[in-house]
């Protein structure tokens, strides 16, 4: 069944405001609208058709279009990444490929985001800009990949689910440890697929990405939650001081049938 974008009229157009537009170029001209969720699906397909000023508009379109997905609860299977963000070289000079194959995914978020936001005000930027320097840090240590971050989310990926488990539970163990302004709790969320994403020139596309966002939703602030393919691929690795516990099977919104989740437990809890 193929969904029809509702037309608006020119009038319908001319009444919302610039904030209701993904893209809004150096003449005023609007495009790509994202007020309502059939719009944003739009948008999201028609995204490549649309010619930037530069690099920098595209990007801050991107980055609205996205929130905007988020917003109204759309997981933007093969756009989710977006322009994969530019990877560190090496000494050499040359660029490492992301992992193909079996690989384990890792998607993270910040539970109530919106209410620390509130909260802190202009002090939240520098707790969210703390939170990522300690999810880079766990990833790049156990050998993960950063793929994307944006607002206050994170997707990385990893060769082996052993290290991609070990980089979740050092992420939480140190933002547990932290203190924070006012003494608020800073919680993050954090999901585990393994499976096998496409690898396009905009990033991993495919159900395992869709798999890994909803596993990651699913998850409480500062609770690790993997899948049965992930839980598997690291216990064949024998991650050390890591057991998980059985979720039973959990039918999540956009996934085609039941899936078993295990939370990941360590000695420290």
């Amino acid at each position: 069944m193929v969904r029809r974008v509702a037309r608006m009229t020119a009038s319908e157009r001319a009444k919302l405001p610039d904030t209701a537009f993904a893209y809004v170029d150096a003449r005023g001209r609007r495009r790509l609208p994202i007020n309502d969720e059939a719009h944003v699906r739009n948008a999201l397909a028609r995204f490549e058709q649309v010619r930037f000023e530069d690099d920098d508009a595209r990007e801050r379109a991107r980055r609205r279009l996205l929130n905007a997905a988020k917003r109204f609860g759309i997981v933007p299977v093969g756009f989710m990444t977006g322009q994969i963000e530019v990877e560190r070289a090496q000494a050499s000079g040359r660029r490492v490929p992301l992992p193909t194959g079996f690989v384990t995914l890792l998607m993270t978020d910040i539970e109530g985001s919106t209410v620390l936001l509130r909260r802190l005000g202009e002090r939240y930027g520098g707790v969210l800009e703390e939170v990522r320097a300690i999810l880079r840090r766990s990833v790049e240590a156990h050998g993960g990949r950063e793929i994307d971050v944006r607002a206050d989310e994170l997707f990385a990926a990893f060769e082996q689910a052993g290290p991609a488990v070990s980089a979740a539970v050092e992420m939480q163990r140190e933002l547990a440890a932290r203190r924070w302004p006012d003494d608020v709790a800073v919680r993050v969320r954090a999901g585990l697929h393994s499976g096998r994403p496409e690898l396009t020139q905009t990033g991993y596309i495919g159900l395992a990405v869709h798999t890994t966002a909803r596993v990651s939703a699913f998850a409480a602030g500062g609770q690790i939650v993997a899948t049965d393919e992930a839980r598997t691929a690291a216990e064949q690795e024998a991650v050390d001081g890591v057991r998980f516990h059985a979720l039973g099977e959990h039918r999540l919104r956009g996934l085609p049938e039941a899936i078993a989740l295990f939370e990941v437990r360590t000695p420290y809890g």
